[in-house]
């Protein structure tokens, strides 16, 4: 347990919750003193999820979450209240990825549609289901998960579109929620070991070179950032989009190593 309580007394919704970034953030929530509904669609490994939480000491719940579907939201939302007494917090988590063909006139409509529904419509939902609940608490807050992906080029056309349209969304939810109390920011991530990447240790220790600070992420580094901005200490930060990437967008480390060995050619 960390010894700070921040969320001594909230209640959180984070939806793709069962595994990876979303799990992460759960802990680190529940840590701190929050009841956290652990959302997914996996059912079972929400459930498990949940229930390691509250092994640990904390207060967690798990409930079937599907984000493509309104009436599953709006049920997970109305448990979320029911459970905490008040939902205070919504992490916008889940999201769909699926490869790029290898030529951009292959791509479907079903695979385009599917993955923007999942990540983009998805956390539209959610933000509009949640909102009247988070306004009632006086302190309510959404912080999303974005990507490098909706900043620079990193491949997968509809996953990349769908993120970058949660930094537009962020945005012009905050302007409308600002007036009735309530936050809204974006965390983004660069690459992050979770079980999206299981079997490829060859991948992330090419994609460590690529990161200044010589490392690719840990999903508790992305719950370290939702914490702060959830919290009270983030009071006055609103539409803003915070890069967890360990300066991968702002230092084109590439270009610096050719630099450096041109020089000492």
């Amino acid at each position: 347990m960390t010894a700070m309580t921040r969320f001594e007394g909230y209640g959180v919704l984070i939806t793709g919750a069962a595994r990876g970034i979303g799990a992460a953030t759960a802990r680190r929530l529940a840590d701190e003193g929050a009841g956290v509904l652990v959302t997914d669609v996996d059912a079972a490994a929400a459930q498990k999820t949940a229930a390691s939480i509250r092994k640990g000491g904390g207060r967690a719940e798990a409930f079937r979450c599907d984000v493509s579907d309104r009436d599953s939201v709006e049920r997970a939302v109305a448990y979320a209240v029911e459970a905490f007494g008040s939902l205070d917090v919504l992490v916008n988590n889940a999201y769909g990825c699926t490869p790029d063909e290898r030529l951009f006139e292959d791509e479907s409509d079903e695979v385009w549609a599917r993955d923007l529904d999942l990540t983009l419509t998805g956390a539209y939902r959610c933000c509009r289901a949640a909102l009247p609940h988070l306004v009632a608490g006086g302190r309510g807050a959404v912080v999303s998960i974005g990507s490098v992906n909706g900043l620079q080029d990193f491949g997968n056309h509809a996953y990349s579109a769908a993120k970058a349209g949660l930094g537009s969304l962020t945005r012009t939810l905050a302007g409308h929620a600002a007036p009735r109390g309530v936050r809204v920011n974006l965390v983004v991530p660069g690459t992050v070991r979770t079980t999206a990447w299981e079997g490829r240790d060859d991948d992330l220790e090419l994609a460590r070179e690529l990161y200044p600070l010589g490392r690719v992420g840990e999903p508790e580094d992305i719950a370290a950032a939702v914490a702060f901005l959830a919290s009270a200490d983030a009071a006055w930060i609103t539409g803003t989009t915070l890069c967890v990437d360990g300066g991968l967008t702002a230092v084109n480390t590439g270009f610096r190593r050719s630099v450096r060995q041109h020089r000492t050619d």
